[in-house]
């Protein structure tokens, strides 16, 4: 047995049927459409933090978006090419980001509070297929400025990891 395999049976069996979605966490835009179909087809799922899972999965959705659309309140270029730029850089160096988990993108339209989290899961998967697929440049991220698509799928990625942080599976 995997060393992966056996830690997530020894979760489940000790949390009753509970399993952190980030063990493992993602590590590409692929492995997150394969954590996405865990999610889709989970018998729930739940949200430790402030935000359901409509809006953490929506705030997601945006994020990869707006790397093809543009972010609509960017931090100055003087942030950006500073502090943005470090931070990126340490994240990329870390091999992931710890961010706030409740703080939405700045001027980002307004995040669910209620419903159903399916449509937005949907969502996310679109943007990421969308966002794969794009040949085009991409915008400047709001915080780290410009990137290059390598940075910019990192980036996403290690997003969606620091979220999976407050979503909990229950399996079938």
């Amino acid at each position: 047995m995997k060393r992966r395999d056996f830690l997530a049976t020894t979760t489940l069996a000790l949390t009753g049927g509970f399993a952190m979605a980030d063990l493992p966490k993602v590590q590409s835009l692929d492995e997150a459409l394969r954590w996405l179909d865990k999610v889709d087809h989970a018998a729930s799922v739940k949200t430790t933090g402030q935000w359901p899972l409509v809006a953490m999965l929506e705030h997601m959705a945006q994020s990869v978006e707006m790397s093809l659309d543009g972010f609509p309140q960017p931090k100055s270029a003087v942030f950006q090419n500073t502090a943005g730029a470090a931070a990126f850089a340490f994240f990329k160096w870390r091999g992931q980001m710890t961010h706030s988990l409740s703080e939405p993108i700045p001027g980002a339209a307004v995040l669910s509070r209620e419903g159903d989290w399916r449509p937005a899961s949907a969502r996310l998967r679109a943007a990421i297929a969308r966002f794969t697929a794009y040949q085009g440049p991409l915008k400047p991220h709001f915080a780290y400025g410009a990137l290059s698509k390598a940075d910019f799928s990192l980036a996403h990625t290690f997003h969606i990891a620091n979220h999976q942080d407050e979503i909990v599976l229950v399996a079938r």
